[in-house]
């Protein structure tokens, strides 16, 4: 989520410095660990890969894993779980591979912020899922950044799709079955993991989501402008936007359209104006780029042979959680029937509003 951030640097170069969206304060209750113990009382060397140092329960069906990664240079992230009914990862004889819905936080958040901020964890029809919200970094972009020709860290792709997502189905009940969800940032994430990991999910939902970065000059400079967050170099990401063309193009949902042809999309945004579920007077630079994106990633879809597209472009509507929220509900119904869940049918949205949509 970008807090309605209306404004970006006017050249690509230029660095800024973004105020985080928003501060999450989480109580987290006490160390519960449910890891599989270690044949050897002495810690093994970390291995190559990824693997879980400590697990703390949140609340009723909340668990957090701290995750040590070799792709984000050996540090330890968190990655919140909402697990259904009956999950219990300890029961090596009987234990279940459920479906799996990962939920992806968008710029200046974390992977609390679903919980914090939406009624996710009160979704009935949730309870069968296992709901996977991975840390991707405040300003991260579910990529494996360029970093000058250099690679290395940190490489959330690298992180969610193989490491992540490997031990979550060795030893944390997640089975092959997923979809994949995200705001903002996380819609951008959420649209590329599907795109350029064939078979890895079987639908994706993007909430006002950075659909089509490189449409014009201003789209560029914007996601530019939150590359260089935090005092960071905005050219380690993607690089230069014309020196790197094909990294962005790579990482830009708009041209790797073809490769979504073949799974339910779901694209929803407002068009940054003061919507219902907005203060007087609010607007938001930000979403009315990003509708513009949505609207040019539609097009192409459906000028590449899509068929499974829903788009709900409400209107009047900025960027913030009422609308995410509300959007989450609105595309349940695909995403959980493209899990193959039972009572699929039942997930509805809360508004009258979010229901509209068209299929291309």
């Amino acid at each position: 989520m970008f807090a309605n951030v209306s404004t970006a640097p006017t050249h690509p170069r230029t660095r800024a410095f973004l105020a985080p969206a928003l501060l999450l304060i989480v109580l987290l209750a006490t160390l519960a660990p449910t890891a599989p113990a270690r044949a050897s009382g002495s810690p093994a060397p970390f291995p190559s890969g990824a693997e879980v140092v400590a697990v703390t329960r949140v609340a009723d069906r909340q668990v957090d894993l701290s995750v040590r990664s070799t792709a984000l240079g050996g540090r330890t992230v968190k990655v919140r779980l909402l697990t259904p009914d009956g999950w219990d990862p300890s029961d090596r004889h009987h234990r279940r591979h459920w479906p799996t819905l990962w939920l992806l936080h968008g710029c200046c958040g974390d992977y609390t912020s679903w919980t914090a901020m939406t009624d996710v964890a009160r979704t009935d029809s949730l309870r069968d899922v296992l709901v996977v919200m991975p840390e991707a970094g405040w300003n991260g972009w579910y990529s494996d950044w360029w970093n000058h020709g250099e690679g290395g860290d940190p490489a959330w792709e690298t992180f969610h799709t193989v490491e992540l997502r490997r031990l979550l189905e060795r030893d944390w009940g997640a089975g092959d079955n997923r979809v994949v969800a995200g705001l903002s940032m996380g819609g951008q994430g959420a649209l590329s993991y599907a795109a350029r990991h064939p078979g890895m999910f079987r639908a994706a939902a993007a909430y006002s989501g950075s659909a089509h970065p490189l449409l014009n000059d201003e789209s560029t400079n914007r996601i530019l402008g939150f590359f260089a967050g935090q005092g960071d170099d905005p050219l380690r990401v993607w690089g230069d936007p014309v020196a790197q063309r094909r990294i962005w193009q790579s990482h830009d949902p708009f041209h790797l359209a073809r490769r979504l042809k073949s799974i339910p999309v779901y694209l929803s945004c407002g068009d940054g104006t003061t919507g219902p579920l907005d203060a007087p007077g609010s607007t938001s630079a930000l979403e009315a780029d990003f509708n513009r994106q949505n609207q040019a990633l539609a097009a192409e879809l459906k000028r590449v042979g899509a068929r499974h597209v829903t788009t709900n472009f409400y209107g009047p509507g900025t960027h913030g959680w009422a609308y995410w929220e509300r959007e989450l509900h609105a595309s349940l119904p695909m995403l959980l029937k493209a899990l193959r869940v039972s009572g699929w049918h039942l997930a509805a949205s809360p508004t009258p509003l979010a229901a509209k949509g068209t299929d291309l």
